[in-house]
């Protein structure tokens, strides 16, 4: 079994109002991630996320790119500890 790491993301850019949120929903329930993303007041999204450290690249690849609407300039990526989640919600 292959052990679960989890990373916390803090996205710049055009991302707020261009459905990123829902955008990283889908592609973590594909990808069978859990956790959760959510608005910073200062127009960045941050997305907490636990699964498999393959999982989490691949999700971290879509992080850069995002919907179609969205521009990101940055994804600040960092080790987190590991919570307690079930799902992938939208806060």
């Amino acid at each position: 079994m292959k052990r679960n790491a989890a990373r916390r993301w803090l996205v710049s850019g055009r991302v707020q109002g261009v459905g990123f949120r829902y955008f990283v929903q889908t592609k973590a329930t594909e990808l069978a991630v859990e956790g959760w993303t959510r608005n910073l007041d200062d127009g960045r999204v941050e997305v907490y996320a636990v699964g498999a450290v393959e999982k989490l690249i691949d999700l971290a690849a879509a992080l850069h790119i995002g919907p179609r609407m969205a521009e990101v300039r940055s994804v600040e990526e960092m080790e987190d500890v590991l919570q307690s989640v079930s799902g992938f919600s939208v806060r």
